[in-house]
């Protein structure tokens, strides 16, 4: 018991440092989405998220991998092995340089071919598009073989210094704003160089702070085929899941930029500037979460375990709610506020976006616990299987006509489908009760929506759109969405439990 208080401890100590630097990257990260986007202009910023979404999608294996090495290092410090941590670093690091490798000679090949041939592009800046594509290869390698030490700062749980170097990374870009105002060079060719330049000082950054911390991370080659064939099977039937995540996301951007056109995939990135702000509350939770539920499944703490998904999907949705409603019900006034230029269709995309990542939010934790297991083949038959139908189905969609946005609401229903698919999986792989689930966590979540949304929903009805009404109506929502999560959402010994921490805060810091 004590020691689960203690890590209780921890997760809230390491969500409260990411949250500093989320609140701080989440205002540098509008700002210069808005400087951004005036800079390089619509058609220009369309471009790169094409081109670099297009890219990401060669991230299929490294993700599959990445999650591996994610999982080996939580599950051997779950355990205490030191001597099979260190085996299991070097094998990753290994493994993502021969990857890098192999998936830049493929891009290279293939992904020139289709940039310069398939995607929808204007002649003019065919030349610049292709400046984009070879450094946003050259960033994703760079990412790439950084994986493991990034994996080492989040499974030792160092939030802090997670949190120091992403700052530095906000605040870098937030100098590229300025060269570009003042640079007389391509704008669009001078931004990709510059996002390039900044990943490599943070890949840098990772690198000297692991082999200066952490034992295991001075590589050495291991040699050890037994090992290698372990990562590699669980990274080959993680494959699933991750290319359907990226098909999903990054196919859905191809798909929009072959029936739509650039202009379109610049209010996709906008909804995404979005959901990377308010998600950021969520992910930050899941950071400090995931390693715990990891290590104890591996230590065997299944009640504890079972505890964290609960507790862990049920908050990551109240997160999600509190900071979603308000722009829900006002997102055609806060894009106008925000941007000087809306691309079309922005509105519908930013309100789909926000819908989809709430419905995903819940299925977060029991992802991680079902990763944990190692025992993934089948989940991935099932569950991946039917999430790479996002792909196919929007495209038939798209050639019959539909709007773009069909591809979200393709996401949702998908997304939907496979919550109970994962909660029928995990049923035998670690004796989850779906019933407890549904009743404990899905009907929460939906009574403390309807609660919720009821009055802000009726005030924005009634009331003009001002800047004033923007205020109330936001205020309004937090408000509800509070009483509503402390009184429909929490238990009673949680309700106390918060109330006994407020008291004891107020008692410490009071004049």
């Amino acid at each position: 018991m004590t020691n689960n208080t203690a890590n209780n401890k921890r997760i809230a100590k390491n969500t409260l440092v990411l949250y500093v630097r989320m609140l701080f990257l989440m205002a540098i990260g509008f700002y210069t989405s808005r400087v951004i986007l005036e800079a390089l202009g619509v058609e220009d910023f369309g471009i790169y998220n094409v081109v670099g979404g297009f890219v990401a999608l060669f991230a299929i294996l490294s993700r599959s991998l990445s999650g591996a090495a994610s999982r080996f290092l939580n599950f051997e410090m779950g355990r205490g092995n030191t001597e099979k941590l260190s085996k299991v670093f070097s094998t990753t690091v290994s493994i993502q340089i021969f990857l890098a490798l192999i998936i830049a000679i493929i891009a290279e090949i293939f992904g020139m071919w289709f940039v310069n041939n398939k995607m929808v592009i204007p002649p003019d800046r065919l030349y610049a598009t292709n400046w984009v594509f070879q450094f946003s290869v050259l960033t994703f390698c760079a990412n790439l073989l950084m994986v493991p030490y990034h994996a080492a700062i989040i499974a030792h749980e160092r939030m802090n210094v997670f949190a120091y170097i992403s700052i530095f990374e906000g605040i870098a870009k937030l100098l590229i704003c300025f060269f570009l105002y003042v640079s007389p060079t391509d704008k669009l060719i001078l931004y990709c160089i510059l996002m390039f330049l900044i990943q490599v000082v943070v890949c840098l950054a990772n690198y000297i702070y692991c082999i200066r911390k952490f034992k295991e991370c001075k590589y050495h080659f291991v040699k050890d085929k037994s090992l290698i064939l372990q990562i590699f099977s669980y990274a080959t039937w993680n494959t699933i899941g991750t290319s359907s995540a990226i098909l999903r996301n990054q196919g859905g951007n191809v798909l929009i930029n072959l029936f739509a056109g650039p202009t379109v995939n610049a209010a996709r990135a906008v909804a995404n500037q979005v959901l990377h702000a308010v998600h950021g509350f969520v992910e930050n939770f899941l950071v400090a979460l995931k390693p715990q539920i990891t290590k104890s499944y591996a230590s065997g703490d299944r009640d504890y375990m079972m505890m964290l998904i609960y507790q862990g999907s049920r908050l990551s949705f109240y997160m999600l709610l509190l900071l979603c409603l308000p722009i829900l019900i006002n997102t055609e006034y806060l894009l106008h506020l925000w941007l000087k230029t809306v691309p079309d269709h922005s509105v519908l995309f930013v309100q789909l976006t926000l819908v989809f990542s709430m419905i995903e939010s819940i299925s977060n934790p029991l992802i991680t616990a079902q990763l944990a297991t190692g025992k993934i083949r089948d989940y991935q038959l099932v569950v991946g299987g039917l999430q790479m139908m996002n792909f196919p189905v929007s495209y038939v969609c798209l050639k019959l006509g539909a709007i773009p946005e069909t591809i979200l609401i393709v996401a949702i229903v998908i997304g939907v489908l496979c919550l109970f698919f994962r909660l029928w999986m995990l049923r035998k792989m670690i004796s989850i009760n779906i019933g407890d689930f549904a009743n404990k966590v899905l009907l929460n979540c939906i009574c403390v929506t309807i609660v919720s949304i009821i009055l802000p929903f009726f005030i924005r009805q009634n009331m003009p759109e001002s800047f004033l009404a923007l205020i109330i109506i936001t205020l309004i929502s937090l408000m509800c969405s509070t009483i509503s999560i402390l009184f429909v959402g929490c238990q009673k010994s949680e309700r106390q439990l918060l109330w006994s921490k407020i008291v004891v805060i107020w008692k410490r810091y009071r004049l």
